[in-house]
């Protein structure tokens, strides 16, 4: 009974190491057999999984390709119950030029022949700043721009990011400059994309958009907060 019994685990042994040797790959960047893919892979898209090589099988048309789509246009991500935060993140009201139709990857459904970037000079920023909430929106205003505007715009927003100073754009202004436009024009023009600047919209969303405006109003006055707006008038009064 022992003999047999020793017998079946040198049996069962040898039926493991042979399954776990025909698991290896010559391949260095095979992932080897997989025999139960399902428990370790999700059954949904990742983002950085190569879909080109599967299963010992390579499709190359699909091979390295980004497997993340952007979200069907009209779809609205879901924001939560805070009615404010729901009305701030619905979809953008103003609509793109026909103009921008060859330059800023917009679709026909999207555009009008109206001057919407005027008409956007009557929009409010509706990210309110408050005592409470301005050094929250600052702090994250200056995090996404650094990621996002500085290597154009330049740390100070003077125009003079590493991208201008190569001699690879031009024509990149100084926000201390641009005190004429309004809160609504700034958005629009960072959402759609303006000149050579293409559109922040598909990467930003209108919350993170309005919280740039913000912190693009600190290069246009430093006092710039809650009250204090960059209009030429409260910048005097300020200083008196």
């Amino acid at each position: 009974m022992k003999m047999k019994l020793k017998s079946m685990k040198i049996v069962a042994l040898s039926a493991l190491s042979i399954i776990v040797l025909a698991g290896c790959g010559a391949d260095k960047d095979s992932p080897g057999l997989e025999y139960m893919p399902d428990m370790y892979r999700s059954p949904a898209i990742e983002p950085y999984v190569d879909y080109g090589h599967m299963k010992e099988r390579e499709n190359m048309d699909s091979k390295n390709h980004l497997s993340a789509l952007v979200p069907p246009v009209g779809t609205i991500p879901y924001y939560g119950t805070d009615s404010a935060e729901v009305m701030l993140m619905l979809p953008y009201k103003r609509l793109p030029n026909v103009s921008f139709k060859e330059t800023h990857g917009v679709y026909d459904g999207m555009l009008t022949a109206e001057n919407e970037y005027e008409l956007a000079a009557a929009d409010v920023n509706p990210l309110t700043l408050t005592a409470d909430n301005a050094d929250a929106i600052f702090k994250e205003g200056k995090a996404l721009f650094t990621s996002n505007c500085a290597h154009c715009h330049g740390e100070k927003g003077n125009g003079e990011g590493p991208m201008v100073k190569s001699g690879a754009y031009t024509g990149v202004p100084d926000y201390a400059n641009l005190t004429n436009l309004s809160d609504g024009q700034i958005f629009y023009s960072i959402y759609y994309g303006k000149n050579m600047m293409g559109a922040h919209g598909p990467i930003l969303t209108k919350k993170e958009i309005w919280t740039l405006v913000h912190y693009v109003r600190k290069f246009q006055n430093p006092n710039y907060g809650p009250g204090v707006s960059v209009m030429a008038d409260t910048v005097n009064a300020q200083m008196q």
